[in-house]
């Protein structure tokens, strides 16, 4: 059953408001009628579902319609507001709209009159949602630009997500925290069908159960204590949109079971409702946690699982990707110069070998902090000291029985040996573009075995299908060339040994 569009009419004539009231009621609106602009400002204030429009007289004894108008606005700016008044001057009119009316009409008048104003306050609200989507479209798209895809791990996932996102079916979504499941699933969803509708974020693990339900789910008046009014859930306001339950191995089993109906289904009903409500919503789901241990614990429902993973996404941790860092560095350096009126700082050589070191446990979260104190506090050597006592700290926690490396060897020769590997990667990728991924004539032209150069492929991750290999090996060389660039002072008793050799 369709709900009717409410209308709020404010104005100190009764005879005026009963005719109103008869005329829309007529046309099939629900219609709510005030006599004056201090009860219009207390049944806003206290209602939660706000009026579609409201047709608000200029002329009123206590409060004008202008200043009830102008509170309106100060409670709530996307409000609807068609102005009544009995006189017709220019200077009421232009500053009516200054504040925020959308149309206006002098009284007595027709039905046409006022079904042209409802006309022309549909098509402003329709520009206005249009507007606030590209706002939202821009932001997204900003996440978008962040997904810095360098390494070739990364270059897979983007390929990837621009694979499957335009498919209307759930995603399954894994990573430790921070390394950028939200971007990924605003990526999914900006590339998908759904991009003009809403896209909106849960986590699960942020609310109990209970409290969780009818978040997702809605209410009903009366439903529980302190519900005073009904709300609708997060999967109501995704309708045609896209959901992303973000932690979704927190969520208790009873709300999965919920959960797997409603995606079997497409239906569900709000706490203390009996009437089904119908959603057509695209989820995507994520979780940092080993979801087959999870599932063996019984904490995970394997039947959820398995209609959500219809297709699945890992983003590696940013230990595993570390010749991204430069670009991650020098993208969050500008970022946040920007956004706190500050000159980019350039960050030292020493920092930098730093940052390489550093194994990042909170991944990209981690990083963008750690780069938002660096250009607040204006402090090199600061930052310098932060993270190499960080970096000390990770070395005493290591586990008992795992090799750590020296101090010596955490210094230049790591980053040596970073080098070395950037160095080789871009080497057989260049050797690989020129013999049109030949192998045999690659191993050839490089002078090492066929063996060592399918052996040296695997570890670099050049082994995939021939068209990621190619977009991954062009932005490996970037990504080796803007490292060399940041350390290309090493002590030259530390130079590594030549990179390929004859075998």
């Amino acid at each position: 059953m369709t709900t009717k569009e409410k209308i709020m009419v404010v104005d100190d004539e009764p005879s005026i408001r009963k005719y109103l009231q008869t005329l829309l009621e007529v046309d099939g609106f629900a219609v709510e009628t005030v006599p004056s602009g201090k009860e219009a400002l207390k049944r806003i204030a206290e209602e939660e579902a706000r009026p579609n429009f409201i047709i608000l007289d200029v002329l009123m004894p206590e409060m004008d319609g202008l200043e009830t108008l102008r509170q309106l606005m100060q409670i709530d700016r996307t409000l609807n507001v068609i102005m009544l008044s009995c006189s017709n001057e220019v200077t009421t009119v232009v500053e009516a709209i200054r504040i925020g009316a959308l149309d206006y009409l002098t009284k007595p008048f027709e039905k046409p009159e006022l079904d042209a104003a409802f006309l022309k306050v549909r098509q402003k609200q329709e520009l206005r949602s249009e507007n606030k989507a590209l706002r939202e479209y821009c932001e997204a798209l900003t996440e978008d630009i962040s997904f810095l895809a360098a390494s070739p791990q990364m270059l897979k996932i983007r390929q990837q997500i621009l694979q499957i996102a335009p498919v209307d079916v759930p995603i399954f979504i894994s990573g430790e925290s921070g390394v950028g499941k939200e971007v990924v699933a605003r990526m999914i969803h900006l590339r998908s069908t759904r991009r003009q509708q809403a896209f909106v974020k849960v986590n699960c693990a942020a609310l109990p159960g209970e409290l969780l339900e009818s978040e997702l789910f809605g209410y009903e008046q009366g439903a529980f204590t302190g519900a005073v009014r009904a709300k609708p859930g997060k999967f109501e306001l995704a309708n045609k949109g896209t959901i992303f339950l973000d932690e979704i191995a927190e969520m208790s089993p009873h709300l999965q079971a919920k959960l797997l109906h409603v995606l079997q289904d497409g239906q569900y009903s709000r706490l203390g409702a009996r009437a089904v409500v119908n959603v057509d919503v695209r989820v995507l789901a994520a979780t940092n946690v080993d979801v087959k241990e999870a599932m063996r614990s019984g904490k995970f429902r394997e039947d959820l699982y398995y209609r959500l993973n219809v297709l699945s996404i890992h983003i590696p941790p940013l230990r595993e990707r570390t010749t991204e860092i430069p670009l991650l560095f020098k993208h969050f350096l500008a970022k946040y110069s920007e956004k706190y009126a500050k000159p980019v700082p350039e960050p030292s050589k020493h920092l930098l070998e730093a940052a390489l070191r550093y194994p990042w446990p909170g991944n990209l979260r981690e990083l963008e902090n750690f780069i938002k104190r660096y250009v607040i506090l204006e402090d090199d050597e600061g930052s310098l000291r932060e993270l190499l006592e960080m970096t000390s700290q990770q070395h005493r926690m290591a586990p008992r029985g795992e090799e750590v490396p020296t101090p010596k060897e955490q210094g230049l020769k790591a980053l040596v040996r970073g080098l070395k590997d950037e160095a080789e990667m871009e080497a057989i990728a260049d050797a690989l573009e020129k013999t049109n991924w030949c192998r045999k004539d690659a191993a050839r032209m490089l002078e090492i075995s066929y063996k060592a150069l399918l052996y040296k492929m695997r570890q670099f991750n050049l082994d995939s299908g021939r068209g990621s290999r190619s977009t991954a090996a062009k932005e490996a060389a970037k990504v080796a060339a803007a490292s060399k660039a940041a350390a290309k002072e090493l002590d030259k008793e530390e130079t590594p040994a030549p990179a390929i050799r004859s075998s």
